[in-house]
């Protein structure tokens, strides 16, 4: 299977040069998780066109720091995307934007949320174990967060996986199309987490809430599961 990467956001150019494009975050994160899987990216954010989401095996949505209500010209024709690559039943998973960017284009509603910034380990409850899963779920994920903007309605074809008070609709999968999203980052490495903490200290974060996002990775991480549930979800929905 090819997992075809839409590139909605760069890393921060004050980090740029010592880390991976966020593509290569995933192509690494998958890999050890299904050696198998290929890869394409398609860089919306850089102008690149989108392919028709019909011939692709499966597409990922980068996280980005856009918000889906915003006036970019790339948003609109991606959500259109969205849109027919569920009517294709084209595999998607969205992360972070794009579990914001699914939400929006099927049915639901994303703003800024006035909790603020979630930014951290962040622990979610599983409530909706699912089936391509493999194993018995555990009552837990904690994964790095960054983001102010939420799914604040939820999708009317959408189910809750995971949730937490401060992001009710934190995981989702649809039951007319095979997609799932995840708010969180699980291909953010702990060093990448901590620089892009860093690099908004002072800036949109506090200097207080930068130096506890830190610490708080000092804690295991769930991104390794999070990832072999992205790799199962993949192969069960292969066959369409």
């Amino acid at each position: 299977m090819k997992l075809t990467i839409v590139e909605t956001g760069l890393v921060p150019s004050a980090i740029r040069d010592q880390f991976p494009d966020y593509p290569a975050m995933f192509r690494q994160m998958f890999a050890a998780a299904d050696a198998s899987l290929a890869f394409d990216t398609v860089s919306v954010i850089k102008g690149e066109a989108l392919p028709d989401p019909a011939a692709l095996d499966a597409v990922l949505y980068t996280g980005s720091p856009a918000g889906v209500y915003e006036d970019h010209p790339w948003i609109a024709p991606l959500m259109d995307f969205v849109r027919a690559a569920a009517t294709a039943r084209t595999p998607q998973i969205g992360i972070c934007f794009g579990h914001q960017l699914m939400g929006e284009a099927l049915g639901g509603k994303v703003t800024k949320s006035d909790k603020g910034w979630c930014v951290g380990r962040h622990t979610y409850e599983i409530v909706d174990c699912p089936v391509w899963s493999g194993a018995p779920c555990p009552p837990t994920l904690n994964v790095a967060a960054s983001h102010q903007d939420q799914v604040v309605v939820k999708p009317p074809t959408a189910r809750v996986l995971a949730r937490s008070d401060f992001t009710p609709y934190a995981a989702l999968e649809y039951d007319d199309a095979p997609a799932i999203s995840f708010q969180c980052h699980p291909e953010f490495s702990p060093d990448y987490s901590a620089a892009l903490y860093g690099a908004r200290r002072g800036v949109s974060l506090s200097h207080g809430q930068a130096d506890a996002a830190i610490a708080s990775l000092g804690a295991p991480l769930d991104g390794a599961l999070l990832a072999d549930w992205l790799a199962r979800f993949l192969k069960v929905s292969a066959i369409r």
